[in-house]
């Protein structure tokens, strides 16, 4: 191969300590910042009748409890992404085109969930708003995984990761797509079950690091 092949590559893998890689961080970590604070931007304060009416805004504000759990719901999602997102960019030695353009398409998803966050706030005894915020949320787990795995194969993480590592590390990414998954037909039963399922993640999670191989707290937080 001679330069001329290799120079389109090159043009298009950015290592570590250049500035194209902090671009693409500091734009991924603008858009989670953004997305997490647009989810608050959703709840409405209560317009009142009688702006002294204690009585009023306390009605008006339990009206408003399916949006704070799901902006509280939302939150800790977006939180537990931006953080997996971190602890993989924390691995990467460099960077080349087609990562930067998966990490758009997870990024726009990212993007996205202020919205069916508020769909699922407004409508939450509607087994549709559960079953499209399961669908996107679930979608953004398994391009978590996506993004992974191209990192690995094409040889951008700093060190290899062990094949244990990995398929454990798979395991628990890929958990919130089977949990999220199983509430949309349940949802359709009952949407408060459906809901409830969601959080079956945390102990799943807490009985998974009982099999965690050595070595994985290197790759995974």
């Amino acid at each position: 191969m001679n330069e001329a092949d290799r120079e389109p590559a090159a043009r298009w893998t950015y290592e570590r300590d250049g500035v194209e890689f902090a671009r693409v961080l500091a734009f991924s970590d603008g858009l989670f910042a953004i997305a997490m604070t647009l989810l608050v931007v959703g709840i409405a304060v209560p317009t009142l009748q009688d702006a002294g009416d204690v009585g009023e805004l306390a009605d008006a504000l339990g009206d408003l409890t399916p949006n704070f759990i799901s902006f509280f719901i939302s939150f800790a999602v977006i939180g537990r992404y931006w953080v997996a997102h971190h602890a993989l960019f924390s691995q990467l030695t460099r960077m080349d085109g087609r990562l930067i353009g998966l990490n758009l398409i997870y990024l726009a998803f990212i993007a996205f969930l202020p919205f069916p966050t508020a769909l699922l706030g407004i409508y939450d005894e509607n087994p549709l708003s559960v079953a499209i915020y399961a669908v996107i949320v679930a979608v953004v787990s398994g391009l978590e995984v996506v993004l992974f795995d191209y990192a690995r194969r094409h040889a951008l993480l700093r060190r290899a990761i062990p094949d244990d590592v990995y398929r454990w590390g798979n395991m628990i990414s890929l958990s919130p797509v089977f949990f999220f998954a199983l509430s949309i037909p349940i949802a359709f039963v009952s949407t408060t079950v459906a809901v409830a399922s969601w959080f079956l993640f945390v102990p799943f999670s807490a009985v998974a690091r009982r099999w965690k191989p050595a070595g994985a707290d290197e790759f995974f937080r």
